[in-house]
């Protein structure tokens, strides 16, 4: 006996906060598949007989729904939920107002839905990947990771060196409006969508084919209506400097207004954060993660090899490169397609360097296979296992045409950085990568993985040995000195030669102009003996010549001229930017009006033009950047200093993100941590 419905709510404020996603918004039915949701069906008459009454229900997805591809199911009224499959029950007492409880099945396909009730009720609802269900791929069992790698509108990114990460606040904004639809657009918008729309909305059940795609679709390369385009050029005419970004939110929103051309430009940390903003919005627990002195190994020999001349200048026709940092994502799942063991974190890489399968993608690799150089797993295991275990190895061409191997204990995939849950400090993930240097693990790991450089290596004990020292207070503005310490621990006189450079230098290890340059052909030490070269740096020279990266590359090569062996250091500086004061005035609360006051002290000593600050935050500015502009140049010494208004509209910890941009300085970023009151 069929059901005589006159209307229905959706009861979407109640459903959308009990699957975690009122932050979207309560306006629409927004829920997470293997949980049940609710829907009040009010009926002309008490027409409702427990035992005879039915409603026959499809859910579709995608433009050719079929149960057999799983996003057409068809299903009635059961006693009770059935967890397990598409199933629904009534959860209310016999009456002229009835409680439908649907339940998604806990692997169906995610996006767009229609529910139909008797063939003749429709409404819409969108499905996402549900981490708080232990039937789906994508359980996490901690509420405080659920937090931080899914609710978290903000978070920490690790740019700098390895010696000195910088973090810089990130702007999410998963639930700001309009994000959801974009990223449900960029699965819609990915080739295999317009090749074979039913297999694709089929392949939505599965996170792994869904991370890939993500992987392929945050970056242009292919032509294929990919958010954004990469540039890693001194200038970025057509668009804007990577830096220059403060969130995802103003990049999805411009991609999906402008009929999905790419969004111009983005670098690593770039297409890492927007990966995990659209990872986040779908359900899928999601981090940052900056991997520093990350190799790029394009002929897959796990060698990076860097050939210098005598004046210790390195050929660049290789494209084989070491990135002073390199940031990719993780992502939280089972791989039931991989032997038992490799759940967990899978990491992949969303910024075009090597095409995978013939598409600019990268992963999702197991973290553990790794570590355990399981290099066949799949995806793009070996590309990963470079990044953070390549040899790199530096050969100096003498003007003979000899060359000789130089000794350099430089080591790819330091200090591999995230975020911490619950706090911004970073947490050091190496070990989740690689064994500890030297270990029996790590040499089985390298037979496993056929590293036969690694494997071979010896260590080197050279009589000569040089290290680079850096004096205090080094900050973009200043002159300062660095040195090269020379020692002799052998027993015999040494004459030598002493190169000793300085270079700006791009994160992504492109060499740019000279800051500083020393060439010493007699430098004479006795048995025991120690020399300390200084090399000054000034700021009226390396200041035109800094990339926005702030970062100098030291060198120094030392030629022993009896035994024509070599040796080097390198080190890289990070040039501290001013910091940005930032306090809060008034009450921080829901709906009531604040002000940031900002200020910035001009460290150069030449006059700041152009200058303005712009602040950005989730549920702090409205899904907006607010930017103020200075009337006036700031003189050398003087103080920039603003107040911007902003009107918070919910409660909670939240980053107000500042940059202040101007014509020598480039992009400053400071963040404060804000609890919003209710």
């Amino acid at each position: 006996m069929a059901l005589d419905i006159s209307t229905w709510d959706l009861a979407c404020q109640f459903n959308n906060t009990d699957h975690h996603t009122e932050l979207n918004g309560t306006d629409r039915l927004i829920v997470r598949r293997g949980q049940t949701f609710t829907i009040n069906l009010y009926l002309n008459s008490d027409s409702y007989q427990p035992g005879y009454s039915q409603l026959h229900i499809t859910a579709e997805t995608g433009p050719q729904p079929e149960e057999q591809y799983g996003t057409r199911a068809v299903f009635g009224l059961s006693d009770e939920i059935n967890d397990t499959c598409w199933s629904a029950a009534f959860s209310s007492p016999p009456g002229d107002t009835v409680c439908l409880s649907v339940c998604a099945a806990p692997d169906a396909p995610i996006g767009r839905y229609i529910l139909t009730l008797d063939g003749r009720i429709q409404f819409d609802f969108i499905l996402l990947f549900n981490p708080w269900c232990p039937r789906d791929v994508v359980y996490m069992d901690s509420e405080e990771k659920l937090a931080e790698y899914v609710l978290a509108q903000d978070g920490i990114i690790f740019r700098g060196n390895a010696e000195y990460p910088v973090p810089i606040a990130w702007y999410f904004g998963q639930f700001e409006e309009g994000i959801l639809d974009a990223c449900l657009r960029i699965l819609d918008m990915n080739p295999k969508h317009s090749r074979n729309p039913g297999k694709d909305c089929s392949g939505r059940r599965n996170v792994i084919y869904v991370t890939r795609v993500l992987s392929a679709m945050i970056n242009s390369n292919d032509r294929d209506y990919g958010v954004l385009e990469g540039c890693w050029k001194d200038t970025f005419d057509g668009g804007v400097s990577p830096m220059s970004w403060r969130g995802s939110v103003q990049i999805l929103r411009t991609w999906s207004s402008t009929s999905c051309l790419p969004v111009r430009f983005g670098q690593c940390w770039v297409f890492a954060a927007v990966a995990c903003t659209v990872s986040r919005a779908l359900g899928i627990p999601c981090r940052v993660v900056t991997n520093f002195y990350s190799a790029h190994d394009t002929n897959s020999n796990l060698v990076i090899e860097r050939y210098l001349n005598e004046k210790g200048e390195i050929d660049s026709s290789t494209r084989d490169m070491i990135w002073n940092y390199h940031c990719w994502v993780e992502s939280w799942m089972t791989r039931p397609d991989l032997p038992p063991g490799f759940d967990g974190w899978q990491a992949s890489d969303p910024t075009p360097q090597e095409k995978s399968e013939g598409v600019f993608c990268c992963g999702p690799v197991p973290v553990r296979a790794i570590k355990e150089g399981e290099l066949t797993f799949k995806y793009d295991a070996p590309f990963v296992f470079a990044e953070v275990n390549a040899d790199l190895v530096h050969i100096l061409k003498y003007n003979d045409g000899s060359t000789r191997k130089i000794v350099n204990d430089q080591k790819v995939g330091q200090k591999i950085s995230t975020k911490s849950v619950g706090r911004d400090e970073r947490e050091d993930i190496t070990h989740l990568y690689k064994y500890p240097e030297g270990s029996a693990e790590e040499r089985q790991v390298f037979e496993k993985a056929n590293h036969q450089n690694k494997l071979h290596q010896q260590q080197a004990n050279p009589g000569l040995q040089i290290t680079i020292k850096l004096s205090t207070g080094i900050r973009k503005g200043c002159d300062f000195d660095v040195f090269a310490i020379v020692t002799n621990k052998t027993e015999e006189d040494k004459k030598c030669r002493l190169v000793f450079a300085s270079r700006a230098v791009s994160y992504n290890g492109v060499i740019g102009r000279e800051c500083g340059f020393k060439d010493l052909l007699n430098v004479e030490l006795a048995p025991g003996g120690e020399r300390k070269v200084p090399l000054k740096l000034n700021y009226s020279k390396y200041c035109t010549n800094l990339t926005e990266d702030n970062l100098i590359r030291l060198g120094a090569l030392l030629i022993d001229y009896s035994t024509k062996e070599a040796m080097m250091a390198m080190r890289d500086i990070v040039l501290d930017d001013p910091e940005i004061k930032i306090r809060i005035l008034g009450e921080p609360k829901e709906k009531r009006k604040l002000a940031a006051e900002l200020t910035l002290q001009n460290p150069l000593p030449e006059t700041l033009q152009g200058c303005c600050f712009t602040i950005e935050g989730a549920n702090l500015t409205g899904g907006s950047s607010i930017t103020e502009k200075l009337e006036s140049p700031v003189e050398p010494g003087q103080e920039a200093k603003v107040k911007i208004y902003f009107t918070p509209t919910q409660s909670g910890l939240r980053k107000l993100v500042v940059d202040f941009d101007s014509d020598k300085l480039g992009h400053v970023r400071g963040y404060k941590n804000v609890i919003i009151g209710k």
